[in-house]
């Protein structure tokens, strides 16, 4: 899923590491929200925008993402 992380996280003068400990989870797990090769919980996402002060769309670009959400799947839909 298309992000803004990495961009929020650096407006901010945060490392991974630090913006991880802020959150609960490793510099890894931030690296890979940012890399676009993991996903967050609704619950990380949530701390994460606890953290930038803005809404979930400001940092998950759901409407540029082309991976097909699980309800699309499971609908079939193209």
């Amino acid at each position: 899923m298309k992000n803004r992380l990495k961009e929020l996280r650096e407006s901010l003068g945060l490392t991974q590491e630090q913006l991880g400990e802020l959150v609960g989870v490793s510099r890894q797990a931030i690296n890979a929200i940012e890399t676009e090769k993991f996903e967050p919980s609704i619950w990380l996402a949530y701390d994460l925008c606890k953290i930038f002060h803005c809404w979930i769309e400001e940092i998950f670009l759901f409407e540029e993402s082309e991976r097909k959400s699980r309800a699309q799947r499971s609908r079939g839909v193209v």
